[in-house]
């Protein structure tokens, strides 16, 4: 990872952004159930993997005119969802990286943003190893996942708005604005819809 920025620049020139979005889930079970051989790899890739990705790159970017980080988190990063527990502990990690950066770097040429998709069709599930829990139908379809490109437009977008938070879907932004109102409703709402995705 050192190594990296040099052989980027190398190639073409300079970097002016990075977008932390690599992430994988852990499997529908909760804490107790979750072996330590899964936790340390959501930890090593949901949290180190940005973090040594953005240790590597600040040194360049705040050389840049004008520069940017953007790390990828998740609804579960601010609401828990049970079977998610580390998953979302990973996430929350981000976030508050991220919000610690914002601070630091709020005198510099680096902007930093916050990005909390909500169901996005990534195929996480099968990309981290992982068979999809059985739901019927409708529960898919009230999920409704988000396509990746329309995604990825909105970040781009709210990159060059320079947002510090970058809600992804109406599910993000309703949870969101629901958590703020009331955590522990919203906690036991998400805990009621999630339960029969657990074991």
């Amino acid at each position: 990872m050192d190594n990296l920025p040099e052989q980027i620049i190398e190639i073409h020139g300079g970097v002016d952004a990075i977008i932390n979005n690599a992430g994988i889930v852990q499997p529908f079970v909760k804490v107790n159930d979750l072996d330590l051989a899964a936790i340390e790899r959501l930890c090593h890739v949901n949290f180190f993997g940005a973090l040594y990705m953005i240790k590597a790159f600040l040194p360049h970017l705040l050389k840049r005119p004008a520069a940017h980080i953007v790390n990828v988190a998740s609804m579960g990063g601010f609401i828990p969802i049970p079977g998610q527990s580390i998953y979302g502990a990973t996430k929350a990690a981000i976030k508050l990286l991220t919000e610690g950066l914002n601070s630091e770097l709020a005198d510099t040429n680096v902007d930093v943003s916050i990005v909390f998709p909500g169901a996005i069709r990534t195929n996480i599930m099968s990309n981290s190893g992982l068979e999809m829990p059985k739901a019927d139908a409708e529960q898919e379809k009230k999920f409704n996942p988000m396509d990746p490109g329309k995604a990825a437009d909105m970040i781009i977008d709210g990159m060059e708005k320079k947002e510090e938070r970058i809600f992804v879907g109406k599910d993000s932004r309703m949870l969101n604005l629901l958590y703020r109102l009331s955590p522990g409703f919203a906690s036991h709402l998400v805990a009621k819809k999630m339960k029969s995705l657990l074991p």
